[in-house]
């Protein structure tokens, strides 16, 4: 026995060396790697290489690899994470340890993901909309068809067809999208989507419509055309010259189908089209050239030549007409192309020019090397635009390079000029779609975001900065950007903001230890903060009200000696033992902040960082993170730590301001008669019963009104389950019920109390003041 446990023991070593390798491995797996996708894929990227491998790898396809299960668990945990911006964010920061709360354990059939997974992601026509693209698209220039589907609903998966040849009809007139809303559930249920498929129309500044009719081509099309308002005029000899004569004198062209009896004319749904696709740009007409035969021979239009006769009239030219080429298509979209093509380029602004401009107007320009890197779309931004008195115009950096460098332009790009000088700029960096430019361009000029370089970046700056440290392939910065506009605007004449993009400026990055993108950091004079929390507006905005007004407070261990195990009887202190690194903690972080405000004034609430001291926590037996301790009673007592499902705002309050002494006091209904309806004071009850859900949520807030009124209202409780005959006499038919009992003289009734209708603590404070103020002294009735 002991010779074969010799043996065994060599084995017992390798088996276990195995197992370290695998954990090893396991622990160094990478993300990206696992789904074959780059650092910087789309959501869209990212979707599909996880599909291609869900239909390989999936352990119904594999039943006899007995590793099959795990091997798809990992794949599947890499897309959970590295489809959701915020959890991406903390993997590319902190790799696998920020992430314990998402497990990723649960996965699909292999039907699904062959059949009802990513339904449009192979449809280029179709534009798939996630949370951080909706905006942007819906508020654009332009007319959005919106279809809002489940994966599971087999009525989306019936329209699909159908909804791939609208797309392919309306291909260029308006935008044909899709939502997710398996993926995008919360961006669905803000927009009120509660049943599949829902199908919208988007226009900038309205409100959507929804289509309810047959869900057939013809009816989405035509119920999709109406919203297309710009007007295809029949001109006659009678408003011809006049109606061709006022476009020009606005710098727009028109495109004009001649149409005689042959039958080869441009359909009318055709013209809508075309006048959909070039407004602003170019007016859309046609010309009967049966009835009015003489004013098409005038522009040169043979009734015996008619097949089909299109042309474009271009403005700016001294010639009165002057007819730039003739079009012979019956398609939209090649005639559509054919007009930008034909139109003239945007303006090319010289080195020279440039500063002067950029310092009196805002423009949006785009830099370009070369001849081949403009995009004829960008023509139709000047129509777009024109409303915004945004100018349009462009840069080429092979002629002009001093200019670019100086900037630091190194590839074409878009950036938004705000007419206050040639260093007061933002360079877009989402999607290279119009929608996504023209939500940029009209955000930027209103924002107050500028694009950092070395020489303007606010290192001895003695006003605020927010400085958002990017790298322009990285999906959840290019998401944080439009958030840091809003807030910009919120925070104007307050703090100043500005990008750095780190992949031109690496050695500045390198400089504030930058090792993962975005990194958001705001610089108060000498003191530097990093910011952690949801990638939003509303949470930049919170985490800057608790910079200048902190309500939580960072302990030390010799501050946490003195301020916490050296607290008094009356102090109560809440502490979040946590460690950046850890996601639960990150998720905690804002919820914290915003539990110490509501609780200002009542209980002292800080944190320990556990990473930058260790040996502290465990000290204090810390063993995970976060962990939430609530020390009151003085220094005798010992803690108490919180085991509560819920790390919400008001959850945490409830169970920090339990530990409070209590100011409330229980009655009965002598003690209701003797002391409420008899006494001297003024008196605000809680009518409650032990069973309801509401009343226990109310509870700490009825608790906080009676601290705040201490000194001037007595507050008082009644169980309406113990004592239901005073309730009923007390006309009370509804939990929890607030009611003032005023002192207005020796009677009172119990039916007299004032109701009030609300329960916020700070809400019932300033009814009840109001009325105090109003209240006649006792003495000068007398």
């Amino acid at each position: 026995m002991q010779m074969a446990a010799l043996h065994l023991r060599p084995l017992v070593v390798a088996l276990l060396l195995l197992v370290l390798v695998q954990s090893v491995a396991a622990e160094e797996r990478d993300f990206y790697s696992l789904l074959g996708v780059s650092r910087g894929a789309t959501t869209r990227e990212i979707r599909r290489a996880f599909k291609q491998l869900a239909l390989t790898m999936h352990p119904d396809k594999n039943p006899g690899d007995s590793s099959a299960h795990e091997k798809f668990l990992q794949v599947n945990r890499a897309y959970e994470v590295l489809k959701d911006e915020d959890l991406r964010k903390k993997y590319d920061k902190y790799g696998e340890k920020g992430l314990e709360e998402q497990q990723g354990g649960r996965y699909e059939s292999w039907n699904y993901y062959r059949y009802d997974f990513g339904i449009y992601d192979e449809d280029l026509e179709i534009i798939t909309l996630d949370s951080g693209d909706f905006e942007a698209a819906v508020n654009s220039a332009e007319i959005w068809f919106i279809n809002f589907y489940s994966p599971r609903c087999s009525h989306c998966h019936q329209l699909a067809p159908t909804w791939r040849e609208v797309a392919k009809e309306m291909d260029g007139v308006i935008r044909i999208g899709a939502v997710n809303c398996g993926d995008n559930h919360q961006l669905c249920r803000r927009r009120g989507i509660n049943s599949y498929p829902s199908l919208y129309i988007y226009r900038a500044g309205q409100n959507p419509e929804k289509f309810s009719g047959e869900r057939s081509k013809d009816t989405l099309v035509r119920f999709s055309m109406q919203f297309i308002s710009t007007v295809v005029t029949q001109l006659w000899h009678g408003n011809v010259f006049s109606e061709i004569e006022a476009g020009f004198s606005k710098g727009i062209g028109w495109l004009i189908t001649f149409c005689a009896n042959t039958g080869d004319c441009l359909e009318p749904r055709t013209r809508q089209k075309l006048a959909g696709m070039l407004d602003g740009l170019v007016k859309v007409g046609w010309l009967d050239c049966v009835n009015q035969e003489q004013l098409c021979e005038s522009f040169q239009v043979q009734n015996t030549l008619i097949h089909l006769h299109t042309r474009l009239f271009r403005a700016g030219y001294i010639l009165f007409f002057f007819v730039l080429f003739w079009l012979r298509s019956l398609d939209s979209r090649e005639i559509y192309q054919q007009v930008l093509e034909h139109l003239p380029e945007l303006e090319l602004l010289s080195a020279d020019s440039f500063k002067s401009k950029v310092a009196r107007h805002r423009w949006l320009i785009s830099f370009t090397f070369g001849e081949n890197s403009a995009f004829n779309e960008y023509k139709k931004l000047q129509a777009f635009l024109r409303k915004d008195h945004i100018q349009v115009g462009r840069v080429d950096c092979v002629m002009d390079s001093a200019l670019c460098q100086s900037l630091y332009i190194q590839k074409p790009c878009i950036a938004v000029f705000k007419g206050l000088g040639v260093h007061d700029f933002e360079i877009h960096h989402g999607k290279d779609a119009l929608y996504n430019i023209v939500a940029f361009a009209r955000d930027s000029v209103r924002a107050h975001v500028t694009t950092l370089r070395p020489e303007n970046f606010p290192s001895n700056q003695k006003e605020p900065w927010l400085v958002d440290f990017f790298a322009p392939w990285c999906p959840p910065c290019r998401a944080l950007l439009p958030e840091l506009r809003k807030a910009s605007i919120q925070l104007a004449g307050k703090m100043r903001f500005g990008t750095l993009d780190c992949t031109l400026h690496q050695p500045l990055c390198s400089q504030y230890k930058v090792q993962a993108y975005p990194t958001t950091v705001i610089f108060n004079g000498s003191t530097v903060h990093e910011y952690e929390g949801q990638h939003s507006a509303d949470g930049i905005l919170e985490f800057i009200q608790d910079l200048v007004q902190p309500s939580v407070v960072v302990l030390e261990p010799d501050s946490f000696a003195e301020r916490v195990k050296e607290r008094s009887e009356d102090e109560v202190w809440a502490v979040d033992f946590y460690a950046p690194w850890c996601g639960p903690c990150q998720m905690l972080m804002p919820e914290w902040r915003r539990m110490g405000r509501l609780v200002t004034g009542q209980v002292w609430v800080g944190s320990v960082d556990c990473q930058r001291f260790p040996t502290f926590c465990q000290s204090q037996g810390v063993r995970a993170y976060p962990e939430l301790r609530l020390y009151s009673g003085g220094t005798r007592k010992s803690h108490q730590t919180y085991n509560g499902w819920h790390r919400d705002a008001n959850s945490l309050r409830s169970w920090v301001l339990s530990a409070l002494p209590r100011a409330s006091v229980d009655l009965t209904p002598d003690s209701f008669r003797s002391l409420v309806l008899q006494g001297e004071q003024h008196w605000v009850l809680d009518f409650y019963a032990p069973w309801c859900g509401p009343c226990q949520h109310f509870a700490p807030e009825f608790e906080v009104l009676a601290r705040s009124l201490k000194g001037e209202v007595r507050a008082g409780k009644v169980d309406c389950q113990a004592h239901s005959q005073l309730c009923q006499s007390a006309g009370i038919n509804a939990y929890p019920t607030v009611r003032f009992y005023p002192n207005q003289g020796p009677q009172r009734s119990a039916y007299g109390g004032e109701y009030i209708n609300s329960r916020e603590a700070n809400v019932i404070t300033d009814i009840i003041r109001q009325r105090l103020e109003k209240l006649t002294p006792l003495g000068d009735k007398l």
